[in-house]
């Protein structure tokens, strides 16, 4: 394994293009995918066998409109070429912007937790411990949330693959998405008299 020298910080720019370049597109609104990424860390090393690189110490992912925070973050490449990005910090965060829609401005999502998982291959996102999703005014909170971009579904629950203790609830704060029109006066309706001016 190579490492990097530690305590100064690294800018990863054209060489971070071959190592992870599609390992965040599900986070990202399509225009993201055709971007660079762009790296930030403490220390970096690499291991050519395991198809392991390693970011450590205030990692800053960059790629499009995503932004990454965490602690370290491990990508992994498989022998097809798709890549797994374990991220973990206290706590990782990320946004993102989403592609606009109905002729509106795409809307800003933001989401934390204690690890982020990114499967590539299946489009599939993971947050465990502490997860929170806001997209738009709108928030959902749980141990476990689970995105399957491919299909836009997600799921939370308090763990995955594992019975929810009696306390544990799934949290979720859903905005109105128009506001309330005035009501209207019924048909027919005689007019409202006006007040008489005053002399």
């Amino acid at each position: 394994m190579t490492r990097m020298p530690g305590g100064r910080r690294l800018a990863l720019r054209a060489a971070l293009l071959l190592l992870i370049p599609p390992a965040l597109p599900a986070l990202a609104e399509k225009a993201d995918k055709d971007k660079p990424t762009q790296i930030e860390s403490d220390r970096m090393s690499s291991d050519d066998a395991r198809r392991i690189t390693i970011f450590e110490g205030k990692v800053v992912l960059t790629k499009g409109t995503i932004l990454v925070h965490a602690d370290r973050i491990v990508v992994h490449t498989d022998a097809d070429g798709f890549q797994y990005a374990t991220a973990t910090g206290n706590p990782v965060t990320f946004r993102q912007k989403g592609d606009p829609k109905d002729g509106k401005e795409g809307v800003w999502t933001d989401g934390e937790a204690q690890r982020v998982e990114i499967d590539e291959r299946n489009e599939h996102i993971e947050l465990f411990d502490h997860a929170r999703v806001t997209r738009d005014q709108d928030v959902v909170r749980g141990d476990y949330i689970f995105l399957d971009q491919r299909t836009q579904f997600f799921s939370v629950s308090s763990g995955k693959g594992a019975p929810a203790p009696t306390d544990a609830r799934v949290k979720a704060v859903i905005q109105p998405k128009t506001q309330a029109a005035p009501p209207k006066a019924p048909a027919g309706a005689a007019p409202k008299p006006e007040a008489p001016a005053s002399k």
